[in-house]
């Protein structure tokens, strides 16, 4: 019996091995974005993953992803990058999920922006590569990376790449956006601190404060936005979708929000973590047919 146990158990390890080495077969092979970039050719934190949406459904619609982590880490990175890039591959859509530079590794802002808007232009410089539509490419973000994809929105006119020594003109602007439990404001009452922090350093200013809420940064020309929350997010006050939700809505910018009683936060696309709220991305489907970014 002992014998038998003993057996068993090296079995399920080995089961449990193959299951981790094949998701680790699975995952593309990053690419580095920075690597042909003189002035930034030793920075290889900076990697994009590209999922490739089969060519029986392909749509043409490319979405750069964008994991949340406080602005300190991408821990998340599994549920809220490959998980989310693998579900819209299901849908005929091709993700690029982005693993830009973080605090725990000493970097603040600008090293986001510059990563997200390297990723737009070297994504649209290599779209007929990837089988997209260069006036289809969207940027989706979880909590701290709902607010870098709504700078990504908000601050397109803003040439981060230029003093890098990239010349282009290729549009930096995304033709949509997808905050999801987003980080927004920078304000003390509801400010998520530790991603001010990471973003910001603790030596941030008031102009810097109010510059990074992004409910102060919205204009008539920002990008669609599908913004998604929950009342008992525990992690990113709510408060902060509202009052972006608030700001599209001044500016009359074409946004749906749904606004969900309960999910939570970090469940991504994930169902098991939250039921209701996780179904935003069939809504999200929709609203791409509505703004005819998919075809229906």
């Amino acid at each position: 019996m002992i014998y038998k146990n003993i057996c068993m158990k090296k079995i399920v390890v080995w089961f449990l091995l193959m299951a981790v080495f094949i998701t680790l077969e699975a995952k593309p092979k990053p690419l580095h974005l920075w690597r042909d970039v003189p002035s930034m050719k030793h920075q290889n934190k900076t990697q994009l993953y590209v999922y490739q949406a089969p060519d029986s459904i392909a749509t043409g619609v490319g979405v750069i992803v964008c994991p949340g982590g406080s602005y300190s880490h991408l821990m998340g990175i599994k549920t809220e990058g490959f998980g989310a890039a693998e579900w819209l591959n299901s849908q005929g859509i091709t993700a690029f999920v982005l693993r830009y530079r973080v605090g725990m590794y000493g970097y603040h802002h600008p090293a986001m922006i510059q990563d997200v808007q390297r990723a737009i232009q070297f994504v649209r410089d290599h779209s007929e590569t990837y089988h997209i539509d260069p006036e289809k490419l969207g940027t989706m973000g979880f909590s701290a990376g709902g607010h870098l994809v709504t700078m990504s929105g908000a601050f397109y006119k803003d040439n981060y790449l230029e003093p890098l020594g990239v010349k282009s003109t290729t549009s930096l602007k995304p033709n949509f956006v997808v905050p999801v439990y987003p980080v927004v404001s920078m304000q003390d009452d509801i400010a998520h601190q530790r991603s001010r922090k990471n973003l910001l350093t603790k030596h941030f200013t008031k102009e810097q404060q109010d510059e990074f809420s992004m409910e102060m940064q919205i204009s008539d020309d920002m990008p669609p936005t599908f913004l998604v929350t929950a009342k008992d997010d525990p992690v990113v006050i709510p408060q902060n979708s509202e009052r972006l939700d608030k700001a599209l809505s001044e500016h009359q910018v074409e946004h749906v929000f749904l606004f969900y009683e309960t999910g939570g936060h970090g469940y991504g696309m994930d169902e098991t973590r939250a039921s209701e709220a996780a179904r935003w991305r069939f809504q999200f489907i929709e609203w791409l047919e509505k703004i005819e970014i998919l075809k229906k």
